[in-house]
């Protein structure tokens, strides 16, 4: 199987004891680790496939601790540079009842932000393989412009390229630079998942179906666009592929969409998806994907934490047979 490579945040999620207090009230917390990159290259390992993450720690304690608990999950992590030039980075998070969350991040510096292009391994990269990456690490940093390196470095060596933005506004100094920097990297990517609180603040068009169609930029082949609970959609090739949610009890929607998006890529991964292929393979077989992409995120959600509450594929094809043979 080809490889998922990550780049990006890897973090501290530290998760509150007590659920439906503000973020100020909360009195302990529990460590996790974090990061939407992280998350996604666990993802897909923990079902059996193959990632690695790219980005850099802090020499500390917390930079070891996420290095033992990527390599527990079987991200690979020889590629992950550590630096005393900065810690890394922590998130403080405050849960609703309903499980949805608050954040409070502790990132200015921190060592991820400083990985630089000359530090991004050009012949890592294989057609079949996978570069994932998100929006957080696109602020104005040595980091933002590793970014544009391995994309255009992936893309040269034929590999397929997925963006997930993962707004986090309280990382940026004005949402503005935010929105017009998600902008400017959707055309570098091939697939673009993107979620319905997302939808308008970056796309700025309030009617969905216009404002979805509007991502289809550059290089885009495919756009899943995921709504919670409510299940998700895909449009390929001017075709809408829908698939159902699942209902569950919330614990934590922490990492619920990085899991959905891990284990879309899983399915690219098993499948033998490559830049020729991927869209009329999604035309195909898109519901079956965007059907365990909604079974892994909703697994992810009964549980807390990002990493730790991951499914295994024996938990969605279990959960996908259950309402199989419940539709029967």
């Amino acid at each position: 199987m080809s490889t998922l490579f990550s780049i990006g945040e890897v973090l501290i999620d530290f998760i509150p004891q007590q659920k439906g207090l503000a973020l100020k009230d909360v009195v302990s917390f529990e460590r996790a680790p974090g990061g939407a990159p992280a998350n996604v290259a666990a993802a897909v390992s923990k079902l059996g496939g193959h990632s690695a993450m790219l980005t850099k720690l802090g020499s500390d304690a917390f930079g070891d601790f996420l290095l033992e608990k990527l390599i527990e999950a079987g991200v690979e992590t020889k590629h992950i540079i550590r630096t005393s030039e900065a810690n890394t980075a922590l998130a403080f998070v405050s849960l609703r009842e309903d499980g949805e969350r608050d954040f409070s991040f502790y990132r200015k510096p921190c060592a991820d932000l400083l990985m630089t292009a000359d530090e991004v391994d050009e012949s890592l990269f294989h057609p079949g393989d996978i570069l994932h990456f998100c929006s957080v690490d696109l602020v104005e940093s040595p980091m933002k412009h590793a970014h544009i390196k391995a994309i255009d470095r992936a893309k040269q060596r034929g590999a397929f390229i997925s963006f997930d933005p993962n707004v986090r506004l309280p990382l940026w100094e004005d949402p503005n630079v935010c929105r017009e920097t998600i902008l400017a990297f959707i055309p570098k990517a091939h697939l673009i998942k993107i979620s319905d609180e997302e939808l308008e603040f970056i796309t700025g068009i309030s009617e969905e179906k216009a404002a979805i169609a509007s991502l289809f930029t550059g290089d885009v082949k495919a756009v899943v666009y995921t709504r919670g609970a409510a299940g998700a959609s895909l449009f390929v090739n001017g075709t809408e592929i829908q698939a159902d949610g699942f209902a569950v009890q919330v614990q934590d929607t922490t990492g619920a969409g990085d899991a959905f998006i891990g284990g879309f890529l899983f399915q690219l991964l098993q499948t033998g998806a490559n830049l020729e292929n991927v869209s009329s393979l999604l035309e195909q077989r898109g519901e079956e994907i965007v059907r365990f992409a909604n079974a892994a995120g909703a697994i992810t959600t009964t549980g807390k934490g990002a990493i730790s509450s991951l499914p295994s594929l024996q938990q969605i094809e279990n959960m996908l047979n259950e309402v199989h043979s419940d539709t029967k």
